[in-house]
């Protein structure tokens, strides 16, 4: 390897994103060398530095796995929870330095994907490749086709307005009062589904993430996991 920059490095030895890798550098997290390093612009040699994040040294893993879970409510997506909850990686139980690509929030359930790939995890979380994730979505209430509308065109959460969804109702039960709508963003904003049916009045019952880029969980076990094949990582990577 040549010399290339610390972030870069970091998300290719599977420790986060680049994005969240500056901010460990920030954080005073990572050394080069025995000397902590919070410059983003520094670059390493990794045939000769010695490059390491919260004390262990980094290995840069040239064979990539990358599997898709079916994540469970009850489980965070942090690779270390400051509260010591039940974690997506206690289900994998992987020798693999594993990182999830992009979050579900602990009640929500459904696709999920994870991988020692950076530079996936970086290319696929970039919003400029708009990759679509579909969820399932159970709400308090007989939606309106006002609010329907509102959805598919987007609305004002906080201080930005989401793009265009896809919406599709596949069921009313004015007996329960309840909605089911499947909804496909290619955002990934905090609890955004959540904060959509929120915003035009729907309190959220349950919420699934069934597919991402059009690769379902449907035959995967809630809790359980599968590897991704080559032509599936293409197709994500491609959009």
């Amino acid at each position: 390897m040549e010399e290339i920059r610390l972030q870069k490095y970091m998300a290719d030895c599977g420790i986060a994103s680049r994005r969240k890798s500056e901010e460990l550098i920030k954080q005073g997290k990572v050394t080069v060398n025995g000397k902590v390093i919070k410059e983003l612009g520094t670059k390493i040699n990794p045939n000769i530095d010695i490059i390491e994040y919260d004390g262990t040294k980094m290995i840069f893993e040239k064979d990539y796995v990358y599997i898709l879970l079916n994540k469970p409510i009850g489980y965070v997506t942090t690779v270390k929870d400051q509260f010591n909850r039940d974690s997506v990686l206690d289900l994998i139980k992987s020798n693999r330095r594993l990182v999830p690509v992009g979050r579900l929030d602990m009640y929500t359930s459904g696709a999920l994907i994870l991988t020692n790939d950076g530079e996936f995890v970086y290319k696929v979380t970039h919003p400029k490749h708009e990759i679509e994730k579909t969820y399932t979505v159970t709400l308090k209430g007989i939606i309106t086709n006002e609010a329907v509308e509102n959805l598919k065109n987007g609305v004002k959460i906080e201080d930005y307005v989401t793009k265009p969804a896809k919406l599709k109702i596949l069921k009313t039960d004015e007996e329960k009062n309840i909605s089911r709508l499947e909804i496909t963003i290619h955002e990934g904003k905090n609890r955004q589904v959540r904060k959509m049916c929120e915003t035009v009045g729907y309190k959220v019952l349950a919420l699934h993430r069934s597919k991402i880029a059009g690769i379902g969980v449907k035959d995967i076990e809630l809790g359980k996991w599968r590897y991704l094949k080559d032509y599936e990582v293409e197709k994500i990577l491609k959009g």
